[in-house]
């Protein structure tokens, strides 16, 4: 038997921040089944440090990200998405580009840690909460028994994994 690795989106509306984290923790703990993107509707052309650095005392990869438009994973030559997740409310409510081969999709809402104020520890403590919620629900997507659940199933599975412990709405 074969053995394929999923492809896995995650959008924001700017790709500094939460989409980001999650590329970095899928990255790490579904290295062997997932391949992890993310991207953004409005792209603001820059990762927010914070982010980096969260990932990074995390003990997760912290090199190689950028700012992205979605557009890059719409087209023709765009790997095929299994599953695009929204990670921020705004993303979530946009109308999304049209995704080749009809990924699974659901929304796993987390407050915008890039728009607390305050002093730069407040603004990693934000960023600290937005990892351990972020990490909880990529850690049960994860674990999910993906080659033998049906499709109903994982989408109900998607779905409640979004409504985890710090969902934003």
């Amino acid at each position: 038997m074969s053995f394929r690795k999923f492809n896995v989106l995650f959008l924001c509306t700017g790709n500094t921040a939460r989409s980001v984290l999650a590329e970095g923790i899928l990255r790490k703990l579904g290295a062997e089944h997932f391949n992890a993107f993310s991207a953004g509707s409005q792209p603001k052309g820059v990762v927010n440090p914070f982010a980096l650095k969260v990932l990074a005392a995390q003990g997760f990869p912290a090199d190689g990200y950028r700012s992205k438009s979605w557009d890059e994973f719409a087209g023709a030559d765009a790997p095929n998405m299994d599953f695009v997740f929204t990670v921020c409310d705004s993303a979530a409510g946009e109308a999304c580009p049209y995704w080749p081969g009809k990924p699974m999709s659901a929304h796993w809402g987390i407050e915008d840690p890039a728009a607390v104020e305050g002093t730069d520890a407040e603004k990693e403590q934000a960023f600290q909460t937005a990892f351990k919620f972020m990490k909880a629900r990529i850690s049960a997507f994860v674990a999910l028994p993906l080659d033998t659940v049906d499709d109903m199933s994982l989408r109900g599975k998607l779905k409640d994994i979004g409504t985890m412990e710090g969902a934003s709405k």
